[in-house]
Order: C-alpha cells, then sequence, then structure tokens
C-alpha cells in the first residue's frame, strides 16, 4: 500500500481521537481498520460512553469489523491507531490476527497526559505470587472438564 494511503488511514484514526475529546465521549484514542485499501471499521476509544473499561478504541474497531465482516479472524486487514495499543488492545490485535498495526502517539506520549500502562508491563513480569492482584486457583480438576470435553470434541473450531 502507498504511503498516501497508510496516512489517509492514520489521519482518520487521528480524527476519531480528536473528535472524541471535542464531544466529551472519553479518550484521545481512535482506531481504523482496513482491509484492500478500505476502511471496514472505525472507532474512537467509548470506555466513558459505554461504561466499559474494555471499550478502548481498537478493541471496539475490532469488534465492529468482526461484526461487519462475519468472521472471528481480521487476517487480511491491518489497524491504524493514533497511539501504540495498550496491553490489553494488543492482546487483542494478536488475538484477532490483524497483518500489522500503524500508530501514531507512542505509550511514553500516551503516559505523558495520564494515560500509563507500564504498571500492566511490569505486573506481567513477575510471579503470580508476587503481584498486586491475587490470582488464586480453584476447583482444577472441575475446571479441566470443559477442557477434556474440547479436546475430545469433533466439532470445534480453532482460533
Amino acid at each position: 500500500m502507498e504511503t498516501q494511503e497508510q496516512e489517509k488511514f492514520i489521519r482518520r484514526a487521528f480524527e476519531l481521537a480528536e473528535q472524541n475529546v471535542k464531544q466529551g465521549l472519553g479518550g484521545p484514542f481512535g482506531a481504523v481498520i482496513v482491509k484492500d485499501g478500505k476502511i471496514v471499521a472505525e472507532s474512537a476509544n467509548r470506555v466513558i460512553s459505554q461504561n466499559d473499561p474494555t471499550a478502548h478504541a481498537e478493541v471496539s474497531a475490532i469488534r465492529l469489523a468482526c461484526q461487519k465482516l462475519n468472521t472471528y479472524n481480521l487476517r487480511g486487514c491491518v489497524i491504524y491507531t493514533s497511539c501504540e495499543p495498550c496491553p490489553m488492545c494488543l492482546g487483542a490485535i494478536y488475538w484477532a490476527h490483524l497483518d500489522a498495526i500503524y500508530y501514531g502517539n507512542t505509550k511514553n506520549d500516551a503516559a505523558s497526559i495520564g494515560f500509563d500502562d507500564h504498571f500492566i508491563y511490569k505486573e506481567l513480569e513477575l510471579p503470580l505470587y508476587e503481584r498486586t492482584l491475587r490470582l488464586t486457583r480453584l476447583l482444577p480438576e472441575e475446571a479441566m472438564r470443559a477442557f477434556k470435553l474440547w479436546e475430545a470434541s469433533n466439532s470445534k473450531t480453532g482460533y
């Protein structure tokens, strides 16, 4: 894809981020998902407007793209986002199998205005027992039943 096309899509992500701030709808983040040179889905950050901490621009755009394309797999698509994705969004982008990420601001730029995800990266490096958020395993034998059913199923769809 030509640089002019890429710049057009990243500018759209910037526009969504700016509109979101001007309209008081949430954080200064926007994302656009493109397939074959056409916008498939776009969203700004909707955390505040939807009372949903997972409604970041990238996750919201992924949800919309999957609905529009009727798939859970976005191979063949790329995402343009106004800022380097946070850990949650980065995970979602990997799970959606997007081909590439283009971004504007860095995670350090985001941290400088109060959107600092460093604590999450730091937590992920710690052993489970040292993390701030306590993780407690319960009833592992019962939990394993669903995994065994999945493993034995002839109708499963891998993703």
